[in-house]
């Protein structure tokens, strides 16, 4: 014999859109990491990059701080989503999403026709989504 239990509704808390932010740079991060690092295993990147050549650009000191540059602004945007007032938050977030966007989809320009074309356009979707999610928080930042 079972015992019938009564079902309750689960506490669906409301996530502060802070910590969606803070949390949505961190999935975009991490899928910038990943495909970075899938992205080696294509013949002949390691070998590039061992005689200096990124995508085509001889590896200096101004490639360097550019790319840094770059890649920073989505790391910092994991902080500054978290500890910007709200305002600031917002207007950085909707700035970063676009800033984000042509250079996401300038990484694949170079792989266009290519066998490794369908990695590329899966790695754009999968960071336009998630920049949509960030540029949709940001848009409609909650109002008191």
């Amino acid at each position: 014999m079972s015992t019938h239990r009564p079902t309750t509704a689960l506490d669906d808390q409301r996530v502060p859109v802070r910590t969606t932010l803070a949390v949505a740079w961190a999935s975009f991060v991490l899928l910038y990491l990943y495909v970075d690092f899938i992205a080696f295993y294509k013949p002949g990147v390691v070998d590039d990059i061992l005689d200096g050549i990124v995508w085509q650009f001889d590896v200096t000191p101004a490639w360097a701080v550019t790319a840094l540059a770059l890649l920073a602004i989505p790391i910092l945007m994991v902080v500054l989503s978290a500890i910007l007032p709200a305002r600031a938050g917002r207007i950085t977030n909707l700035a970063a999403v676009a800033i984000q966007i042509p250079f996401a989809a300038f990484n694949a320009v170079g792989e266009i026709g290519t066998e490794w074309m369908p990695f590329y356009l899966l790695a754009i979707a999968l960071e336009f989504f998630v920049l949509a999610v960030i540029l949709r928080h940001a848009w409609t930042w909650p109002r008191t």
